[in-house]
């Protein structure tokens, strides 16, 4: 059942340019500083199936379930009726407790469904722009069914992270980026040293500048470690705390779920013949 306001919600939209922080200077003087990741220097061995069509569905829910954001009862009625509420999956609700929608609808269930869900466009672009720059090259060290079974279960686990830390909110949480922050982890174990073009803006100084994966990746997470010390509990925003559980699932994970062959010839500059990698980069 949709509220009459749209609900709070926690988005997972660490990605989207409009969140980047606002650092403080040393002289006290405010100014933004941005970076935005456009493309890495990281050329893939296998087709990035599973990532485009992860992007397809997320991009699917939006449009036909959500309403695109252009209905307010759409976009509320899907993120109350699927988005994932921390009081609802740990069942610590009182009786009589606030909550901007109704209660009784999926609990455990809602940690997956609230993964293909986005509160605004900017959230979608955001998340499904980083997917596809680091998605198709996580994909392509484990293969498209071992990649699917890693989306799901890293990003499982970032939604039980947000919950674990904060298990009496009644605000529903939405969001791909769990999942993707585990991918960004992953790379970053995997590809520390491979180039990411960057978008960096200060002031009026704009440029693109080529950085190492552990340099953006290490900025990123810094931020959501800072941002979640600083947020209070409780609140509506941006779930810092499912990105720092996906992205250290992903890194933990990778290890277990890499094709260490795939992963050896990309580090060693080895283009594998189609006909070389197993199982034709299904598993």
């Amino acid at each position: 059942m949709c509220p009459q306001k749209r609900p709070k919600t926690r988005r997972y939209d660490g990605f989207s340019a409009a969140s980047l922080p606002t650092w403080q200077i040393l002289s006290g003087v405010r100014a933004r500083r941005r970076m935005f990741p456009l493309h890495d220097d990281n050329p893939t061995e296998i087709f990035p199936l599973v990532t485009m069509l992860l992007i397809a569905a997320c991009v699917g829910v939006w449009w036909y379930v959500q309403g695109a954001g252009l209905s307010e009862d759409a976009l509320g009625g899907s993120i109350c009726a699927f988005g994932a509420i921390p009081a609802e999956v740990a069942g610590t609700l009182a009786a009589g407790g606030e909550s901007p929608c109704r209660l009784g609808g999926l609990t455990w269930q809602a940690l997956f469904s609230s993964m293909f869900l986005h509160g605004s466009w900017m959230h979608l672009i955001g998340n499904m722009w980083f997917l596809w720059i680091f998605g198709n090259n996580i994909e392509d060290s484990m293969g498209h069914l071992r990649f699917a079974l890693f989306y799901v279960l890293t990003g499982l686990v970032a939604s039980l992270a947000h919950v674990f830390t904060d298990p009496s909110s009644a605000i529903p949480m939405v969001g791909a980026s769990g999942a993707i922050s585990a991918i960004m982890g992953a790379y970053l174990v995997l590809y520390p040293s491979a180039a990411v073009y960057t978008l960096f803006v200060f002031v009026f100084f704009v440029r693109v500048i080529p950085l190492p994966a552990w340099i953006m990746l290490g900025y990123w997470i810094a931020i959501q470690v800072g941002s979640s010390l600083l947020s209070p509990a409780g609140g509506g925003g941006v779930a810092y705390t499912a990105h720092i559980g996906g992205f250290l699932a992903g890194a933990g994970l990778i290890i277990v779920f890499r094709n260490p062959r795939l992963v050896a010839a990309k580090r060693g500059g080895i283009r594998l013949p189609r006909n070389e990698i197993e199982h034709r980069g299904w598993w």
